[in-house]
């Protein structure tokens, strides 16, 4: 995924702010909380690190392309950071990153939810 194409895609989440931190990383973040970083070191494709739930954690860090995200998953959160095509496209990578984005919400207090105009 190019980086135009993620953050085309992540602007579009409800209440969604963007930040360029962490060396020049892409940030996305719903009522201050991470749901999508993108960065790339080389220019090359874009290593987009995405939350995911436990099931999923296990079975994608042992994907070609895919490995536990640095930093956030040695500190026992379950996070992946796709670095390549071999096992998720792009379209698989939105999905994701659409249920990354669920997953943030849905931990977000009621009251922080409806500030920001979220349902649910």
């Amino acid at each position: 995924m190019e980086k135009q194409a993620f953050n085309r895609f992540c602007s579009g989440f409800a209440a969604a702010t963007h930040v360029v931190q962490w060396g020049g990383a892409e940030v996305w973040k719903v009522g201050g909380k991470v749901f999508a970083i993108g960065s790339s070191q080389d220019g090359s494709l874009l290593a987009v690190t995405f939350k995911c739930s436990p099931a999923a954690y296990d079975i994608l860090q042992e994907q070609p392309g895919l490995r536990p995200a640095p930093y956030l998953a040695s500190r026992g959160m379950k996070w992946i950071q796709r670095t390549g095509r071999e096992s998720m496209d792009d379209a698989a990578l939105e999905d994701y990153i659409r249920e990354s984005y669920r997953l943030v919400v849905a931990k977000l207090p009621l009251k922080t939810r409806r500030e920001l105009g979220i349902k649910g």
